[in-house]
């Protein structure tokens, strides 16, 4: 018997909160700049690479594809796994603690739009060396680790 989403993505364990896992998704277009789109009511107002929890079972490459066709209706092709986040930032202010897996498409088809309108209000092609703001931790970190060619970088406390 399968657990229904809303039961398998509570994050407790024994009583006890931990963190969740998320995937993160940079997708880059042939000017080398970022897919952001500004969310509404997860992460409110925050521009953010596309993304969302990690299902049981699920791969990080298989959340990533799905993830991106759910939110944006675009075939993510040759993830790979490139780095990891710990969202600090985000915990300390909404009390919300997610590690993020960080993968970064090879390529993509289709055309990139919104679909989910409840939990994106804007979308758009961006320079990763100049971000929107306000911006999602974890995108952040995700971007600044693409462009050093690093698997983590930490936030100071």
């Amino acid at each position: 018997m399968v657990a229904s989403r809303s039961h398998y993505q509570d994050t407790t364990h024994m009583g006890e909160h931990v963190p969740g896992v998320g995937v993160g998704v940079i997708i880059e277009d042939p000017d080398g700049r970022v897919l952001l789109g500004k969310r509404k009511g997860s992460h409110a107002q925050k521009w953010s690479i596309p993304g969302g929890k990690l299902d049981l079972g699920e791969t990080f490459e298989g959340c990533a594809i799905r993830e991106t066709h759910e939110e944006h209706g675009i075939i993510i092709i040759e993830p790979k796994v490139i780095a990891v986040t710990n969202n600090l930032e985000t915990y300390w202010q909404e009390g919300v603690h997610f590690i993020s897996v960080i993968v970064r498409a090879g390529g993509f088809t289709g055309e990139p739009y919104i679909r989910e309108h409840q939990k994106c209000a804007e979308l758009g092609w961006y320079d990763p060396r100049h971000l929107p703001e306000p911006h999602f931790d974890a995108s952040r970190l995700a971007i600044q680790c693409m462009l050093e060619g690093i698997p983590y970088a930490g936030i100071s406390t």
